[in-house]
Parts: C-alpha cells; structure tokens; sequence
C-alpha cells in the first residue's frame, strides 16, 4: 500500500520518483508545476487558494494542465492577435546618489511599474469573490529587461511578487540602483548641463511580439547634492529591430564646490601677482615674492589637473583658463627676475674694502674745489640714467600686465558665454538601435 503522502503527488498527476524539471530564468530557478502545488497548499485554506482545486472551472484552463509541457505555456509571451504585446513602463526616478566626472558616471535609484494584459490570467470573477492575487514572478511571463549603459545593477528585491487582477491585468513593481555610463558635457563646467539616457531593452523577444509605452516621473525629494536633476523624460528610439524604452535624465550642476574650491584661488593668485608689481623693482622682497606665488600655483595647478576630466573633445574651458593664468604669472616673474638682474648690472661692483677715497682738497688749492687732481667731477652716479629706465620699462610692463590680465578675464567670459560644444557624433548613432553588429 503505497504511503499517505504520495496521495496529493498522484492527485496532481506527478510522480514521485520524478519531480518536475527546473527552468533558470532571472532572480531564482521556478519550478514547472508551482501552480499545481500551491494548488494542493489552497486546497486546505478557504479563499482563493482554497478554490483552485474545488472550483477549478473558475480559473484559467492552463492552470488544470498535468504535463510540464503544457505548464511552460504560462511563461511564453501572451499573444495580442497581428499585434505586439504593449507594455506599459513607468519610470519613477527616486535619487541620484553620486555623479563622477573622472569615470563619467552616474549612480541612481529607480522604480520600474510594467503592466500588461495576459488573457490567459483571467477567471470569472463571479465565482470567485477575490478579485487580485499575488504571485511569484518567474510563474509566469515577464519582459526581461537590460539596462545597455549598467556598470552594474543591484535589485533590491531577489524575489519580487506579481498583481494580476480577474480581467488579466499583470503589475510588476521592480526597485533597483544602478551605475550607469553618461557622456558628460563638461565644457561648461561647474556650470554644466548633461543628459544621461538610460536604454532599457529586451533582447529575449522581438518588436513584432513586444512594444512599450514608456513614461517617467521625477521623485527626487532631495536637493541636497552638487548635481540636481531638472527633469526626467521617457521615448521610444524609432527604427527599432529590438523591444527598446530610453529615459533620459537632464542634471545640472550646482557650481558651489567648483567656484569656491577651483576659480576663487585661482582669482586670488592673480589678484595677488598683480599686487606685487607695486613693489620697488630693486627690493629683494619682490624676487620671493613673485617666485613664491609661481611655485604656489603650479601646486594649485597639478591639483587641478588631476580633479578635472579630460576627453577627446570639448574639454572644460577651465583647463585653458588656468593654463592662460600660469602663463600670466610666468611672464610677471620673468619679467622682474630680468629686470632685477639688469638693475644690479648697472650698479657695478662697489668699492674694496683695502680702497678709500681720497680726501679732497682744501679751498685755494690748484683745481677745483673738492675734487682729486686728475679726476672728473660729476654730480650722478654713473648707473643713474640706466636705472631710471629700467624703472619705466617696469612701470610701463605692469600697465601692460594690468591690461592684458582684466582683458583676459573679459575674453574668458565672452567664451563661455558663446562657446558651445560641436564634438563629431559617436560611430554608433549612425547605427539604429537594435541593429545588426559590425563586424
């Protein structure tokens, strides 16, 4: 006599010896027959559950099937006659956690709702008094989705559960962070503007069997974050081969790290260049001085190469800026190191310390008054004429510098404000999405 448990197990038209066949799909590997299963589990609680094996004609006739074969029907694609299955995809931009300007990325939080109609889910609902119910979701069929720009995706839910109403209406709820790719605009930058497009495709079907209707929605509460997003928007890439939905997501910078960590010292540096050319030009004060600020902002200088991007095109206009700023004080310190060193040259060497001067004559002696016989009176240091116009060369190179600095500031501003971004398109927007690989 064969033992009380195999009851249920010959009930259900499976075998003991031969449990049913596992199909990997997704999060976790379904078992063929879990709808028979949590059909024998109903049979003890009243319910729903409870009339899946007592009223059985209230259900879908699929869900009565005793072979695995037919039980697979449940996870192919529903048909919609000459049409494609039309799934309706919403997505809720929750966060953007972090943008990195360096590696071009951008990590988020999103909420994904797809629903579609499967008539194969229906029952009657006047024999049943539930009208919803909640099922595991790799019992049935899903849109698999892939996210083309992901560095990675974490799901927050390894399991998540599926809505289907007694009409067929199927809801999933999927919630998940993601590191994307994005080609960041940074020409103007810290006060960038760039749309980071996040393609989701379903590679497992073909557009003649599947189509979206993508929408999107920004829930983003938060705007404590150096790049804050304006707006959120959802299309369909036309020319498609493969079932495909894009949202793009328009950030905007802040400025406020960028502006007091990168052009308020670099501002104070050349204000502070400049302030040094009022210094004698023959104080030794003024030698350091120049020299100190240079080796200060080539300091400042490798830093900021280091924080900011660089690209194949349109790299920020800050790289140039503070390249012309470098030059700027490099001029002003070759300009006083040159000039110091001619003014001591005119100079020349003083006198020995075994030499003394001869004292001069008395009055009424031969000569003139005051001087040694034999030598030349004279009322100026010879080098006297050479240092008065070493002096107006530096006074007329720092009216020039003056000009050139605040001239350069204004064309700086004229540049930003003009200049935009004209980068020759990636290879592959010639190509529609979805199309054929090149070999």
């Amino acid at each position: 006599m064969a033992p009380s448990f195999l009851l249920p197990l010959a009930v259900l038209g499976l075998s003991a010896t031969q449990p049913p066949s596992v199909l990997g799909r997704g999060f976790q590997a379904p078992a063929l027959g879990k709808w028979r299963i949590m059909g024998v589990l109903g049979a003890r609680t009243p319910g729903l559950l409870g009339d899946l094996c007592t009223r059985p004609s209230a259900w879908p006739p699929f869900l009565d099937h005793n072979s695995p074969q037919e039980a697979q029907e449940t996870i192919q694609i529903p048909g919609n006659g000459s049409q494609p299955l039309l799934v309706d995809a919403h997505v809720f931009v929750t966060n953007v956690l972090n943008v990195d300007i360096l590696r071009y990325t951008v990590s988020s939080m999103l909420l994904l709702r797809l629903s579609w109609l499967d008539a194969r889910l229906a029952w009657d609902a006047s024999r049943n008094p539930r009208h919803v119910v909640s099922l595991p979701w790799d019992s049935l069929w899903t849109p698999g989705l892939t996210i083309q720009e992901a560095l990675w995706v974490d799901w927050q839910d390894q399991s998540p559960r599926v809505r289907v109403d007694s009409h067929g209406h199927v809801e999933l709820y999927l919630a998940l962070t993601v590191e994307t790719n994005c080609d960041l605009e940074l020409l103007h930058f810290p006060r960038d503007h760039s749309n980071c497009t996040l393609g989701f495709f379903a590679f497992s079907n073909s557009a003649a069997e599947l189509a979206f209707q993508a929408h999107a929605v920004n829930q983003i509460v938060s705007v404590k974050r150096e790049y804050v997003v304006q707006d959120v928007m959802a299309h369909i890439p036309p020319r498609q081969l493969v079932p495909c939905f894009q949202v793009t997501l328009r950030l905007q910078n802040t400025a406020v790290k960028g502006v007091l960590a990168l052009l308020v010292p670099g501002e104070a540096l050349l204000l502070a260049d400049v302030c040094g050319g009022l210094l004698p030009l023959g104080a030794a004060e003024r030698i350091a001085y120049k020299v100190t600020l240079l080796l200060g902002y080539l300091v400042f200088h490798s830093s900021l190469v280091q924080a900011l991007p660089s690209s194949s095109s349109c790299n920020p206009l800050l790289l140039y800026y503070f390249l012309v700023l470098l030059l700027l004080l490099f001029l002003s310190t070759a300009e006083t190191v040159l000039l110091a060193g001619l003014l001591a040259r005119s100079r020349g060497p003083g006198p020995g310390p075994a030499e003394k001067p001869a004292p001069p004559r008395p009055e009424g002696g031969h000569g003139h008054p005051g001087t040694v016989p034999g030598n030349v009176p004279s009322s100026l240091p010879s080098g006297a004429p050479r240092r008065s116009r070493l002096e107006a060369v530096d006074h007329i190179f720092f009216l020039v510098y003056v000009v050139g600095v605040v001239g350069s500031q204004l064309v700086f501003v004229g540049i930003w404000a003009w200049t935009t971004c004209r980068s020759h398109p990636a290879p592959g927007l010639a190509a529609p999405h979805g199309g054929q690989p090149r070999m």
